[in-house]
């Protein structure tokens, strides 16, 4: 395999990868927000029923975090790539826990008979709503084996600090050429970044650099 084809291979596994884990966690997100269990009676009507982020406030923060997990994988490369896909996985680790404790029956009862006092004396009867929980529990799995891919794989995977480094190289070699076999180029090259600096020290102490000095 030619370097330009593991490049390529590279980019293709990191753009699934990112679109694996960006979904994960919004599915996450999406079914935080819904509701989770359905009142049944005739009480049903007036009854508050719970979202899944009322029965498992750690969901959101965790897609969320799971979120900015993204951009650190992006930013970052190496060990410390590796490092936020252990982090990322903890998220969907986390996510996954607080989808099956959300559901649990003394969790849900408690939140019925906290939020309906009056009519929970004797307890209202309830059943999951099967949809969302389900589609938390995908998303936690998604972001789970996103950030085990980004610790396990994420090292040969370009980011945007390798861009970055790729742009100022080029900027470098650019000049270089510019300057090559003219020391007269070089040495304008380095009168310039001087005065740059001069200028900014100016700025620093205060000072207006359009004002001539005054003569002493």
């Amino acid at each position: 395999m030619t370097s330009g084809e593991g490049s390529g291979n590279g980019r293709r596994e990191l753009w699934a990868w990112l679109a694996l884990t960006v979904l994960g966690s919004c599915l996450v997100l999406l079914a935080a927000g819904q509701v989770w269990v359905r009142v049944l009676g005739a009480q049903a009507a007036d009854a508050a029923a719970p979202t899944g982020g009322d029965l498992s406030p750690v969901l959101s923060p965790l897609a969320l975090a799971g979120l900015a997990g993204v951009v650190a994988v992006l930013a970052t490369k190496g060990a410390g790539r590796r490092v936020v896909g252990v982090l990322v996985a903890l998220c969907g680790a986390g996510a996954a826990a607080g989808t099956w404790a959300g559901l649990a029956s003394a969790t849900v009862t408690g939140w019925l008979r906290e939020h309906n006092a009056v009519r929970a004396v004797a307890g209202l009867p309830w059943e999951p709503v099967p949809g969302w929980p389900v589609v938390a529990g995908l998303g936690a799995f998604l972001l789970l084996a996103g950030g085990v891919l980004a610790a396990v794989r994420g090292g040969r995977w370009a980011g945007m600090s390798s861009r970055y480094d790729r742009a100022a190289d080029a900027a470098g070699e650019r000049a270089g050429d510019a300057a090559g076999g003219r020391p007269g180029a070089v040495a304008a090259t380095a009168r310039r970044g001087h005065e740059d600096r001069e200028l900014w020290d100016a700025l620093d102490r205060g000072d207006d650099p359009t004002e001539s000095p005054e003569p002493r």
